[in-house]
């Protein structure tokens, strides 16, 4: 296909589909990231939750399992980053997806040594930010995504549009997204591409424990909610853990007791070790619409299949003109 004419996340990534697969702490290791990258979308690593060490082991494993490109999620909340940062460069890692940070920090030095880098929004202030600090593209990720999220509470569906008339980079949408559909709904907003995250928590290669994938496909609407603005908003599965962040508020808890109820290692002990009573279950809204734990490939298969079908269906629609 002439290069022009091909979709500008293709183009920016060497990818087949413009579906790529969020990096989520606990959940997004080699297995997952090699997966989707074989699968014709872009598999990402997520370091946040990874000591230096580890992430060094994922990206060779990954490197090993798939000869296609993938990425490092990157958050800049990371006490180690640096140290990230030199695995990543010595690894020829070819895309870095930065977040929660300044993206001027390390994207030129990231740059300077080949790495494409994106980086992962909430806003349109952010997104403008994000490009005049030099980045290949953007994620714009909706109120209804899972894990951290903007404070502003503001849809994917209001986010997207707004953005795509804004910038002049690629930008891919994120939030909500977990279909053929909502892909091709996300396309039509204005985005290049789709970043998709809960969707693939449920699946055979996600390093999710069993026992948080199984509460995922059995969710219903209203089971999230997005919480502790006060330290890094969260869209957390209501659980016995969230009741007690609940109850917080309901007394004016400070920021300083919400900090003692969250404590350390509530996430990796809700998704990794599978503790649903007192761990933090971070998952997106679109949970409610997943019923199956599925190999990655299925997915981005079965995503492509709807898209496709959804795109035909447009011109029959009833409203066309």
């Amino acid at each position: 296909m002439d290069e022009e004419k091909r979709n500008k996340i293709c183009a920016l990534f060497q990818i087949e589909f413009p579906i790529i697969q969020a990096g989520m702490i606990w959940c997004s290791g080699w297995r997952l990231a090699s997966a989707v990258s074989n699968s014709g979308g872009l598999g990402i690593i997520g370091s946040g939750s990874m000591y230096p060490a580890i992430l060094d082991e994922h990206i060779s494993k990954c490197k090993a399992a798939t000869d296609k490109p993938f990425a490092v999620n990157l958050p800049m909340l990371y006490p180690d980053i640096d140290k990230h940062i030199e695995t990543i460069v010595k690894h020829k890692v070819p895309i870095v997806f930065t977040s929660a940070g300044n993206p001027k920090t390390y994207t030129e030095y990231l740059k300077s040594h080949g790495i494409i880098v994106v980086h992962v929004v909430s806003s349109l202030k952010f997104a403008l930010k994000a490009q005049d600090a030099g980045v290949d593209a953007i994620v714009a990720e909706g109120f209804e995504a899972g894990g951290h999220n903007g404070r502003d509470e503001t849809t994917t569906m209001c986010l997207i549009p707004k953005v795509a008339s804004e910038i002049s980079i690629p930008l891919i949408a994120a939030g909500g997204i977990g279909s053929g559909r909502s892909m091709l709904a996300a396309m039509n907003l204005g985005a290049d591409g789709v970043q998709i995250g809960s969707r693939f928590v449920a699946s055979i290669e996600s390093s999710a424990h069993n026992a948080f994938k199984e509460v995922v496909v059995n969710s219903n609407e209203g089971d999230t909610h997005l919480t502790l603005k006060e330290l890094t908003p969260v869209r957390l599965i209501k659980n016995s853990f969230y009741s007690l962040i609940d109850s917080a508020y309901q007394r004016n808890a400070s920021k300083e007791e919400l900090q003692n109820i969250l404590g350390r290692g509530r996430a990796k002990k809700g998704m990794f070790e599978g503790d649903l009573v007192e761990g933090e279950l971070e998952i997106g809204q679109v949970a409610s619409l997943i019923n199956e734990i599925k190999p990655a490939a299925e997915i981005v298969k079965e995503i492509l299949s709807e898209y496709t079908k959804a795109k035909s269906e447009q011109n029959s629609l009833k409203f066309a003109f």
